[in-house]
């Protein structure tokens, strides 16, 4: 087998006048049926670039799609503020996967163009748990126990407070005003009545207790603090769940699937912990889960019941939950298997033949392993870069590299801080610039503001440890990249002498005498670190070299700050998907959806009815892939296309004009 090296011409594929006026013609057609589609995003195609892709693409680096620890915390959104530079024109200074190592292919197969996510709901993720079980949201019955726990709240629980009065309630809850309690009137006064807003507040709202009393002959329940600011911090944790009767015979933790759609994982959570009056930390996973999807993942949560939970169906948008379990363990990251993805390339412009062959491809070959454009961000100042700076503990270039004004697709107010960073180096005059004080620029200020300008490692540490480390392994993902690329072009798609392949968890290498009995399948490459091996052929030079080029030395990669110390890890070089089926079929609504999904299901919604001769073809393909390799890399493969946001704006601009 023969690697096929990148070029400008797989990357800028000409079009001819008829393929590019069909382009216009379906985007004229899109235009006129969708109006200004929030819902609209470019990935991967030939998709008109709008400024809502701002929302999506943070300038840090945005989530794996595929189920990693989620390193990558978001921002909080932020509307943005006007600009008259084009979203086009702002993407000039972002990253091409060349810039990351990204420029081999295994196949052999012509390319062709596709949209990739034209719709959210083209991109959908089912989680693969440890035991080979794929997650479905089939069904949302409340299992019954065994054991009757008379204090589950009933359906009136959740009806019987008002907006009001919920607000009113969870105001005094958090102590957001100077109000010692809270008076709701009982408008049909009966035990009973009472009795469930009893209920209500003490369930909905944890720390508050109640009381009956008589007003101007009107009955009244009163909420308040039992125990003032104490009774806050006895809101319901990991550590320290609220006491109350919970059935033996019922598992601790309630496991659920949570099916979502346009969210990533950990906002999910927030917005699930928000609902719940909560903290998020009660709520475990295996693994995060891309935002721009459709994904169904399980979730489990600490005491919590079912019931409760499948009451966030009739108020929760884009969520729905079901599949109630109880059980007596939390889940853990990096327990899952992998993940099944349904994609949806609209608008292909590949012959039946080039389809085929790239699909056997992926199924018989596979694709290289590269860590996908998300693990760089998407700005001018990659996130290697300074993760780089880290190792070389070169904490001013750190400080400079997140601070300093930088080109491109930001928000304004990031903009603005930046400018008044340059102007002043003013840590309180920056951060008056950002109302958002979560972004790591607005952390890292405070840090500056804490421990002044000549402590930029305790500054620094203010960032949440996994954005910080998310740095530093996104400048192993890039070396190793880069490494990939350099042993393919060297050696091919075939093992060779020196290369390293795993027994267990123990990297070997193959020897002369061993060398057939192993394929590029077998083959890993490492993660430079302290604790890894290197290959005994031209690339484990290469790797000594490159290191020395970022003024790093190999045989030393421990950090005085132990956090920042790279163990490394060893990764697959080729990954061949499983359970890969596709089909070609052809459509004429850009908005009809091309399958059916696990809600629909549920909703008895029909199979979308399509043309047998539509104006347009799409490429319906399913696989599976173990965690931590990313469906984009995958993709790229099948189209032979840059995957990163400058390639697809410059090219989307190039087509439409």
């Amino acid at each position: 087998m023969e690697a096929v090296e990148m070029n400008s011409v797989s990357l800028k594929r000409p079009h001819s006048e008829d393929d590019l006026d069909e382009i216009k013609r379906q985007k004229i057609s899109e235009n006129s049926k969708t109006g200004n589609d929030s819902g609209q995003s470019i990935e991967t195609g030939t998709e008109q670039p709008d400024k809502s892709l701002l929302e999506d693409t943070k300038n840090e680096i945005i989530p794996n799609e595929e189920g990693e620890e989620q390193e990558d915390e978001e921002l909080e959104d932020s509307d943005e503020d006007g600009d008259s530079e084009s979203f086009a024109d702002m993407m000039k200074h972002g990253l091409t996967e060349s810039d990351v190592g990204i420029t081999k292919f295994v196949s052999s197969h012509k390319g062709f163009s596709g949209i990739l996510k034209e719709r959210y709901s083209d991109f959908v993720v089912h989680e693969i748990g440890k035991d080979g079980r794929v997650s479905h949201l089939d069904d949302f019955s409340v299992p019954v126990d065994d054991e009757v726990n008379c204090e589950d709240p009933s359906e009136e629980t959740f009806t019987v407070l008002s907006d009001d009065d919920k607000q009113r309630l969870e105001e005094l809850q958090l102590l957001k005003n100077k109000e010692t309690s809270v008076a709701i009137e009982v408008i049909e006064d009966t035990k009973e009545k009472r009795t469930v807003i009893h209920q209500a507040v003490k369930s909905l709202f944890p720390g508050l207790e109640t009381k009956t009393e008589d007003r101007d002959g009107k009955k009244y329940i009163i909420a308040y603090h039992a125990a003032g600011k104490k009774a806050l911090a006895k809101v319901r944790t990991a550590t320290d769940p609220r006491k109350h009767s919970w059935p033996k015979s019922r598992g601790s933790y309630c496991h659920f699937v949570l099916y979502k759609e346009n969210k990533d994982t950990m906002d999910a959570i927030n917005v699930l912990s928000r609902f719940l009056r909560v903290k998020p930390n009660i709520f475990s996973y295996m693994g995060t889960k891309d935002k721009r999807a459709i994904t169904v993942q399980e979730i489990a949560v600490l005491r919590i019941t079912a019931q409760r939970l499948a009451h966030l169906n009739k108020c929760l948008m884009n969520f729905k939950l079901g599949n109630f379990s109880y059980k007596n363990h939390p889940l853990k990251l990096g327990e899952l298997q992998g993940n099944h993805f349904t994609v949806v390339l609209r608008n292909i412009t590949g012959t039946d033949d080039q389809i085929e062959q790239a699909m056997h491809s992926l199924r018989e070959i596979g694709f290289i392993n590269y860590y996908g454009m998300q693990r760089f961000g998407t700005t001018a100042v990659p996130t290697y870069q300074i993760g780089r700076a880290i190792l070389q503990n070169n904490w001013n270039e750190v400080m400079d590299l997140i601070l300093k004004p930088r080109p491109g697709a930001e928000k304004g107010y990031l903009v603005k801080c930046r400018e008044e960073w340059a102007k002043t180096r003013d840590p309180a005059a920056a951060l008056k610039k950002l109302p958002v004080k979560r972004c790591v620029e607005g952390q890292l200020l405070r840090g500056l503001l804490k421990y002044g300008m000549k402590n930029i490692i305790s500054a620094f540490g203010i960032i949440p440890r996994n954005n910080r480390l998310m740095y530093i392994h996104s400048y192993q993902s890039y070396v190793w990249n880069n490494m990939v690329s350099k042993r393919i072009e060297e050696y091919g798609l075939r093992a060779v002498p020196g290369d390293l392949t795993l027994k267990g968890a123990t990297a070997v290498h193959i020897e002369e005498g061993d060398v057939d009995n192993y394929t590029i399948h077998d083959v890993v490459m490492p993660l430079p670190g302290f604790d890894v091996v290197y290959p005994k052929h031209k690339i484990g030079e290469a790797y000594k070299e490159m290191l020395v080029a970022d003024n790093l030395d190999i045989n030393n990669m421990r950090h005085k700050i132990r956090d920042y110390s790279l163990s490394g890890a060893y990764r697959k070089i080729i990954i061949r998907p499983q359970n890969v089926n596709w089909e070609v079929v052809a459509y004429d609504d850009p908005k009809i959806p091309l399958f059916t999904t696990d809600l629909d299901k549920l909703e008895g919604k029909p199979l979308p009815v399509l043309p047998t001769d539509g104006k347009f073809r799409a490429l319906k393909m399913e696989f599976s892939l173990p965690p931590s390799t990313y469906a984009t890399m995958a993709i790229r493969e099948v189209l032979k296309m840059d995957t990163s946001i400058k390639n697809q704006t410059q090219l989307n601009t190039t087509w439409l004009r």
